[in-house]
């Protein structure tokens, strides 16, 4: 590509992924998948918002693949898993429940982790065979379920008409971002991230966001402008935990409050004071002790296959002519 699509160095540098899979959805989208950590031990998927990567999880993986299975996964059209005429929220349920069947052993339980988009996904595959077999709790990340635009307070206009139209064209815009400048980089903080984040943290955040390109930031910003899952947040039925920061302008703390109303077993709310909508960037130890604190407390060891491969993933001695294919298609990438 002709720009750094994430930062190279830093704590915001993603780490290299032991294993790499390519998981075939059930409309044929191929979803790209990276696998950190130990085989048999507790397990956690990572979904990334909106213009993200799996780059956007880099501090919660390094911290996280210690002592735990971390799966990793770009939502269709972002990252590393190409760009399909299919956007909506039951696409992104069919990405999340193949990639869940793809990696985890039946009957293994995970934490699911979901960043904005990320856990718009959760919520739209509340209902999903997989996401009832396999999620232990769900940690909920600067997200919302309905009324995205109205409520965005990105543009600084009283609420009303005239602030939703603006919002939708400048959400929506076609223009591609163009490098990342210091100007870019004041523009990005500012609609995305709190007053007082580092420059490591918008810079990260920067190169992350300018990678994606402009036609599926588009065609996902309509999905978004649309979004209605109001009936999915009530079909969570698992813990689910909620972090949300106080200067979020894409997702306000309205959001996070309603969806803790509405939750059937919410966990906690937690808010950030001063933090904007990138909280796993703003707070990485705060994210990542909420994954590590559900994993060890809703993950039984009876859940934990020992040695358990994930789809797509050959074992040494063997060949592909010797391997079962699962339900779900997945190849490992050499």
């Amino acid at each position: 590509m002709s720009r750094l699509t994430h930062v190279a160095a830093g704590p915001y540098a993603p780490p290299v992924a032991a294993r790499e899979l390519t998981v075939t959805a059930a409309d044929g989208a191929r979803i790209h998948v990276e696998v950190h950590g130990p085989e048999g031990a507790p397990a956690v998927v990572l979904a990334h918002g909106w213009c993200c990567s799996t780059a956007f999880w880099a501090a919660q993986i390094r911290a996280l693949a210690a002592d735990h299975r971390v799966f990793a996964y770009d939502q269709r059209g972002h990252g590393r898993s190409p760009a399909n005429p299919a956007c909506g929220t039951e696409p992104l349920a069919d990405d999340l429940e193949a990639v869940l069947e793809a990696t985890l052993a039946p009957g293994e339980r995970a934490v699911i982790a979901g960043h904005s988009m990320g856990g718009m996904t959760v919520m739209a595959a509340a209902t999903r065979t997989k996401v009832r077999e396999h999620a232990a709790a769900v940690l909920l990340c600067s997200t919302g379920s309905s009324r995205l635009v109205e409520s965005s307070t990105v543009l600084p206009l009283r609420a009303g008409r005239a602030r939703t139209w603006l919002t939708r064209r400048v959400l929506g815009s076609r223009a591609p971002l163009g490098p990342v400048t210091p100007l870019a980089r004041r523009i990005l903080k500012y609609g995305t991230m709190g007053p007082g984040s580092s420059p490591d943290m918008v810079e990260a955040c920067a190169r992350i966001v300018h990678a994606c390109p402009s036609r599926v930031r588009h065609a996902w910003s309509e999905v978004l402008d649309m979004l209605d899952l109001d009936h999915g947040v009530r079909e969570l039925r698992m813990p689910v935990e909620i972090v949300v920061g106080t200067a979020d302008r894409l997702t306000p703390p309205v959001h996070a409050r309603a969806l803790a109303a509405a939750l059937p077993n919410c966990a906690g709310l937690t808010e950030l004071p001063g933090l904007g909508h990138m909280t796993p960037v703003e707070a990485p130890d705060l994210v990542t002790g909420k994954i590590r604190a559900l994993a060890a407390a809703h993950i039984p060891a009876a859940h934990i296959p020992a040695g358990h491969i994930p789809a797509g993933h050959i074992p040494a001695g063997r060949t592909s002519a010797d391997r079962t294919e699962p339900a779900v298609h997945a190849e490992e990438i050499a």
